[in-house]
């Protein structure tokens, strides 16, 4: 009998967690239960994920940040169909093809001049990987300076540039003899490390993943200064802050920075066919490839194939051709206002932060008495409990898809398709003044929830020493 995909996804949809349970990661399951997050998804369209009863969930959550464009998006696919059809020769290894040459052509059209050269290969943290050995090669020094709450992959190197203990805890020893992470903006250490002059790289995200925080003085300006002063390669990650999703093309532009290297994946791939990238200085390039016998001294098996060229090159075209990046500023502002409004309705919201469609609410211990006890008890157990709770009753009541922005963080994080609308932005906006108006009732049922996230949560420190939450 033939191979027939659509009728084993129509004879099987809906085992989907008793696969992964058997199969896969059966933690992530046990945790997506908990949080009420084990949805079974039938179809995806722009904004929206669809169930196997056909109802409509607002995706604010974007894959990460992977579906810029919007989930399926009709020209992405029509390039797959169309690669697929041309029946091109695909990783020759031992040539260069026509789709990488033409993909790193229109990438270098978007970025400063002197960002002029690529390396393309499968993912972010890989990106990183190759961007650290790049900057190692150019300088001819090994140390790393990284920032407090960084998040850059996780793969060895890129989760060495990380402190965060919930990542890192049983993977060690980390490089941490290379690598030193400093507060953002704290200049002055900065100043102390380079003035060694044995760094080879600062890494920065502009908008930082966990939590959305920016600097609140000319840090960035200032770092990078110190940079070239000192012989620094300035590493912009914007993995997540690229290709629109903060309101400019990328991140580095809200300080008008320079870098020399900057790194790119998610939502280049079109959420088709994972595409990473590292587009740098010409210098810094050739001091990695530096002779003849050295020119796959880096490389990659499927960093160039077809399949990923062919996304890259029409994510590109649908991000410029519907002004995303222009719309990401747009509906941000609005987004951003209109949850700000809701500061003065509830005391739970201390800060709303970000840049275009990257933004973060924190939430606070509020003023009202009861709420207070109640908010000190989640506490106890995990500071994570209450953005969760909020989060959980986001999806089960209203059907938005939102997450935690970290671990130990009193924070809800919003990364919408960058294609929504003042529909999608009022939704929102909706929902969580309802879900708040909720929280407000104590006893009532969200604090039911929160008590249920108590009960996983300590099960869950007596038997690994962790509570069990979803802030990946």
């Amino acid at each position: 009998m033939a191979f027939d995909l659509k009728e084993m996804v129509a004879a099987r949809l809906g085992e989907n967690y008793d696969l992964h349970e058997r199969h896969v990661n059966r933690t992530l399951v046990a945790a997506q239960r908990v949080i009420g997050f084990d949805k079974v998804y039938a179809r995806a369209e722009g904004a929206y994920l669809y169930d196997m009863d056909n109802r409509e969930y607002l995706d604010f959550l974007s894959g990460y940040s992977v579906y810029n464009m919007g989930r399926n998006h009709p020209v992405v696919k029509q390039a797959i169909r169309e690669v697929l059809d041309l029946d091109l020769p695909n990783m020759v290894q031992m040539d260069c093809s026509l789709l990488s040459g033409l993909l790193a052509e229109a990438i270098t059209k978007k970025t400063p001049p002197h960002l002029d050269s690529v390396f393309f290969c499968n993912s972010g943290t890989e990106a990183i990987e190759g961007a650290l050995k790049f900057a190692r090669a150019a300088t001819r020094r090994k140390r790393v300076i990284s920032l407090e709450s960084a998040f850059h992959g996780l793969s060895l190197g890129s989760l060495s540039l990380m402190g965060c203990e919930s990542f890192t805890e049983g993977f060690g020893p980390l490089m941490d003899e290379w690598d030193t992470r400093i507060g953002l903006d704290d200049i002055d250490s900065l100043g102390r490390e380079l003035a060694k002059g044995d760094v080879a790289a600062f890494v920065i995200e502009p908008v930082q993943g966990k939590g959305c925080k920016t600097p609140k003085t000319d840090f960035y300006v200032r770092a990078q200064e110190l940079c070239r002063k000192h012989g620094t390669v300035l590493i912009s990650d914007e993995i997540q802050t690229g290709l629109g999703r903060t309101g400019k093309m990328f991140g580095f532009e809200h300080w008008k920075l320079e870098p020399d290297i900057i790194t790119l994946a998610k939502s280049l791939s079109g959420g088709y066919v994972p595409c990473g990238a590292i587009v740098t200085r010409r210098e810094i390039y050739q001091k990695t490839f530096s002779r003849m016998d050295r020119c796959v001294v880096h490389s990659t098996t499927f960093g160039r194939n077809n399949l990923a060229m062919a996304c890259g090159l029409a994510s590109l075209d649908v991000l410029e051709n519907e002004k995303l990046t222009e719309n990401a500023a747009r509906m941000g502002q609005l987004l951003a206002h209109k949850i700000d409004e809701l500061r003065q309705k509830y005391t739970f919201i201390k800060e709303v932060r970000g840049k275009g469609l990257m933004i973060a609410i924190e939430f606070q211990e509020p003023t009202e008495f009861k709420l207070k006890m109640a908010w000190k008890l989640l506490h106890k157990v995990d500071k994570v409990l209450f953005a969760q709770m909020v989060v959980t009753q986001m999806l089960s009541k209203h059907r938005i898809l939102t997450q935690v922005a970290g671990h130990a963080m009193d924070v809800m994080k919003i990364l919408p398709p960058l294609i929504i609308g003042e529909r999608e932005v009022h939704r929102f906006v909706n929902a969580l003044d309802d879900v708040l108006t909720e929280c407000r009732k104590f006893p009532g049922p969200m604090w039911e929830i929160g008590h249920n996230f108590v009960r996983h949560a300590l099960r869950s420190n007596r038997a690994a020493g962790k509570s069990v939450t979803a802030s990946v």
